[in-house]
């Protein structure tokens, strides 16, 4: 009986001591874990919905340990300098064809990382409800930028409104109209004056950004829209050195999620159309 018991013993003794180490090396294991790093993510833009988006995504990058700072910036060349120069790690306002264009002028490597709306281009007019009503000699205003050129033209083009010469370069330009029936001016301003010409020219072609505080939209108050067969998405944009780094990647799967594909849907119905 006193063997029995010392069996007894000497076996709980070794379980007590067992479970004593496993809790110590579980311990150790634990602390020897390093806490996970946050990380700070700064992308530049300017207005809503892009601004909104990226406001969307944040507590979702928080759980993943990134810390989304969003840069508001006053127009549309600081974003892709502060790009250029890493005092951002990335951009949302642009598409690619001005992307490009930049990269050629200032001999950068700024790279789409995805694309997220189309914001859907249109020609807006004050005093007419359809393009037909425009007169002889109409001003039409437009951005003055080479890709938003390009894609005024092709806008119009589209709807044969005017016709355009084969493209050879990068852009089409006024000079590639063969066809002008009603002998339209184009006027080419800076992109952020566009809104301001709806009251001073015939016709003004834009981006619902700009359309919106005159409270206009393509759905209702466009005579002509560009829809979602072209290139101008609007995009996420990254530097070729750090666009496949993980904390941009998690960036641009939140943006691509199902909820912000409803946030769209939901809040800018034809006027950012989602791009995924």
């Amino acid at each position: 009986m006193k063997k029995l018991l010392f069996l007894l013993a000497a076996v709980l003794l070794f379980v007590t001591g067992c479970s004593g180490q496993d809790e110590e090396t579980q311990e150790q294991a634990t602390e020897a874990q390093p806490e996970q790093e946050e990380v700070t993510l700064k992308v530049a833009s300017l207005i809503p919905p892009m601004t909104e988006i990226l406001d969307l995504v944040k507590p979702h990058l928080e759980e993943e340990g990134i810390n989304l700072e969003v840069v508001v910036l006053g127009d549309n060349v600081q974003p892709n300098n502060a790009l250029a120069a890493k005092e951002v790690d990335a951009n949302f306002f642009q598409h690619v064809p001005y992307m490009e264009e930049f990269n050629r002028s200032n001999d950068a490597e700024l790279v789409p990382v995805t694309p997220i709306y189309f914001a859907n281009y249109g020609v807006y007019a004050k005093e007419y409800d359809e393009i037909g009503q425009l007169p002889e000699g109409a001003v039409i205003a437009i951005a003055n930028d080479v890709s938003n050129i390009d894609r005024s033209l092709a806008l119009l083009a589209q709807h044969e409104v005017i016709a355009l010469k084969e493209k050879t370069g990068p852009y089409y330009t006024i000079g590639d109209i063969t066809e002008n029936p009603k002998n339209y001016q184009f006027e080419e301003v800076d992109l952020l004056m566009l809104a301001r010409m709806y009251d001073d020219a015939d016709a003004v072609v834009m981006t619902p950004a700009y359309a919106a505080p005159l409270g206009l939209t393509p759905k209702n108050d466009a005579l002509l829209t560009e829809g979602v067969d072209n290139d101008f998405a609007i995009s996420l944009v990254a530097r070729k050195d750090n666009a496949e780094s993980e904390a941009i990647q998690k960036l641009a799967e939140a943006m691509t999620s199902p909820e912000v594909k409803q946030f769209l849907e939901e809040n800018y119905d034809e006027t950012a159309i989602p791009a995924f």
